[in-house]
C-alpha cells in the first residue's frame, strides 16, 4: 500500500479525539470513512499520534548537559517529581525555565524539550503534573484520562509551588519563566494569573484564561498559535483585548498553515518544522530578554 494522504479532516478528527468528546472507537470509525478503508486508517492513526520511538533532538546522554530526575515540594503536602536539566560544568547561577507537558504527561519528548532549553543556558525543570496521581503512565490514552481527572486548582497550586522551588534553588538566579504546550500552554496562562513571581511565560496553542483574571498577570507573555487550530484560536481576540486593556506586556504570533501541536516533532502529521523553528527562536529570545 502506498503512503496514505493525510487530510486536514483527519487531523481535526484526531484533535477532537484527544481534546474533546470523541472516543477511540468513534475516532477510528471516522478515520476509516475519511481514509476509505480500515487498512488505510490503521496506517494513518500512528502518523497522527505522537511516536515515542522518534529519536530525540538532544540525546539523553548528551555530554553537554547534566540531567536528573528529582523530587521537590509541591503545594501543601504534595511531592512533585520532575526532570531537571542544565548545562554541564556550569558553575554560575542561571535563569530557570519550567517546561510544561501536553495532556500526555511527562514523556520522552518533553524531557527532550527540557534538554533543548538547558542547552540554551537555562536550568530547565519539566514537572510531572500527574505526580499526585502516581505519575505519568506509559499508555497515552490513560495519561490523557488522568490529566482530565486532575483538580485544576490543585494543579495550578503545584505550578506556583514549582516557581517558588526554582526561585530559591541554589542553581538559579531566582528568575523563573515557563513554557508549555497544549494543556501545558493553558497552564502557563493560568500560572501567569496566579504567580506574580513568574518572570516570563510562553504558551504554545494553549487555552486562554478568563478575561476577568487577566488583570492579575504580571509576567510578560509570548503567545504562539497554529493558524489551523480553530478550537484554541477562538479565544485569541478576547484574550488580546483584555491584555491590551490592562496594559500587559505581550506578543502574539499565529503560524499560518500550522496545526495544533506543530512543535511536537514526534507527530509526523502535525509537526511543522518551519513554524517550530521560528517559534523556538522567538521562545529562547523572549526568555533571554526577560530572564537574563
Amino acid at each position: 500500500m502506498e503512503k496514505p494522504v493525510i487530510t486536514q479532516a483527519m487531523i481535526d478528527a484526531y484533535d477532537e479525539y484527544t481534546h474533546l468528546t470523541l472516543d477511540r472507537r468513534g475516532f477510528m470509525e471516522r478515520l476509516t470513512k475519511l481514509a476509505g478503508s480500515g487498512a488505510a486508517a490503521a496506517m494513518i492513526a500512528p502518523m497522527l499520534a505522537a511516536n515515542s520511538a522518534q529519536a530525540a533532538i538532544i540525546a539523553a546522554d548528551d555530554q553537554r548537559i547534566t540531567a536528573v530526575d528529582i523530587t521537590y515540594p509541591g503545594a501543601g503536602t504534595t511531592e512533585m517529581t520532575g526532570y531537571m536539566a542544565r548545562p554541564a560544568g556550569s558553575t554560575a547561577k542561571l535563569p530557570a525555565v519550567i517546561v510544561i507537558h501536553e495532556n500526555r504527561g511527562l514523556n520522552d519528548h518533553i524531557r527532550d524539550v527540557a534538554r533543548r532549553v538547558a542547552l540554551e543556558g537555562f536550568v530547565a525543570l519539566a514537572p510531572d503534573f500527574l505526580s499526585p496521581s502516581g505519575g505519568t503512565p506509559a499508555d497515552e490514552d490513560k495519561a490523557r484520562e488522568m490529566i482530565g481527572g486532575l483538580d485544576p486548582k490543585a494543579t495550578i497550586a503545584n505550578a506556583v509551588a514549582t516557581v517558588a522551588y526554582l526561585k530559591e534553588n541554589d542553581l538559579t538566579t531566582g528568575k523563573v519563566g515557563a513554557v508549555g504546550f497544549c494543556w501545558g500552554g493553558a497552564l502557563v496562562n493560568d500560572l501567569a494569573v496566579n504567580a506574580p513571581d513568574l518572570g516570563a511565560g510562553v504558551a504554545y496553542y494553549g487555552r486562554q484564561p478568563k478575561t476577568d483574571e487577566v488583570a492579575k498577570i504580571k509576567a510578560p507573555l509570548l503567545l504562539q498559535y497554529a493558524g489551523l487550530d480553530e478550537r484554541i484560536n477562538a479565544g485569541i481576540e478576547a484574550y488580546k483585548a483584555a491584555l491590551e486593556k490592562d496594559g500587559k506586556t505581550f506578543e502574539i504570533h499565529v503560524y499560518e498553515g500550522a496545526n495544533h501541536a506543530f512543535n511536537n516533532d514526534t507527530s509526523a502529521a502535525r509537526y511543522n518544522k518551519e513554524a517550530a523553528d521560528l517559534a523556538w527562536g522567538r521562545t529562547i529570545g523572549f526568555f533571554r530578554k526577560y530572564l537574563g
